[in-house]
């Protein structure tokens, strides 16, 4: 089990920016569908919404790694 845990767990700031940049091609990606769905600004905010919250998640993930570094696990 324990190496399969392993295998989730971020342990360096280069694969928290790789899956931040993945986090960020599926968020926009998200976007463009809603401003093609809801054109306007109700598309337009939904899109800024999937941004967002990229933003949020990866400052919290690199945030984590760096008072992880810091105090231990």
């Amino acid at each position: 089990m324990g190496r399969i845990k392993r295998l989730f767990t971020i342990k360096t700031k280069f694969e928290a920016f790789l899956i931040i940049y993945a986090l960020a091609l599926g968020a926009s990606e998200r976007g463009l569908v809603y401003m093609q769905q809801y054109p306007g600004l109700g598309g337009q905010l939904l899109a800024l919404a999937c941004t967002g919250a990229v933003f949020m998640a990866g400052g919290k993930m690199v945030d984590a790694l760096d008072y992880q570094r810091a105090y231990g696990s």
